[in-house]
């Protein structure tokens, strides 16, 4: 029971995080969150699914949330992008413990790869202008997000052992 309520709160921390940091970044930084060329600065909490299973759903959730929440956003988004959001987490859980000299580069192009396919596409249909350069502007600012702010919030868990201490 005990590890049900451990794994349900991490998750709904997780959403509300991602959430409540996105739009924060849409208010003081209106498009940069939304558009074509997105760096949403909440992707970096991605790499909380090095540490927990409730990273999936949680940024899955937190992903919906702000989807729907937002007046921007279309039905389609509402699906694909959380879609997207759930196969990443999901994939960056599996992968998690292959690293190149201790660092999960695999699952830090997780993200990318499936916002780049599916974001892609779905920005195709949406505003057009070809699946290839819609799919390489969202893996930019996807990958611009991990290999930065990703990087340095997985030091700073790793170095401080805040890990360890928040997801036991």
């Amino acid at each position: 029971m005990r590890k049900n309520t451990r794994y349900l709160t991490q998750a709904a921390i997780i959403a509300a995080l991602y959430a409540v940091l996105t739009h924060l970044q849409n208010i003081l930084l209106p498009g940069s969150a939304t558009w074509a060329i997105q760096c949403r600065l909440s992707e970096a909490l991605c790499i909380l699914a090095f540490f927990t299973p409730a990273a999936i759903p949680g940024l899955t959730i937190g992903c919906l949330l702000f989807n729907i929440t937002f007046a921007g956003a279309l039905p389609l988004d509402w699906v694909v992008g959380s879609l997207a959001t759930l196969l990443a987490a999901a994939a960056m859980w599996a992968v998690r413990g292959l690293t190149v000299r201790g660092y999960p580069l695999a699952g830090m192009l997780m993200p990318a790869l499936t916002n780049a396919v599916l974001v892609g596409w779905e920005l195709t249909v949406y505003i057009g202008g070809g699946f290839a350069i819609n799919a390489l502007y969202v893996a930019l600012g996807e990958l611009i997000v991990l290999l930065t702010l990703g990087s340095l919030l997985l030091h700073i868990l790793q170095k401080r052992d805040l890990a360890k201490r928040l997801f036991r």
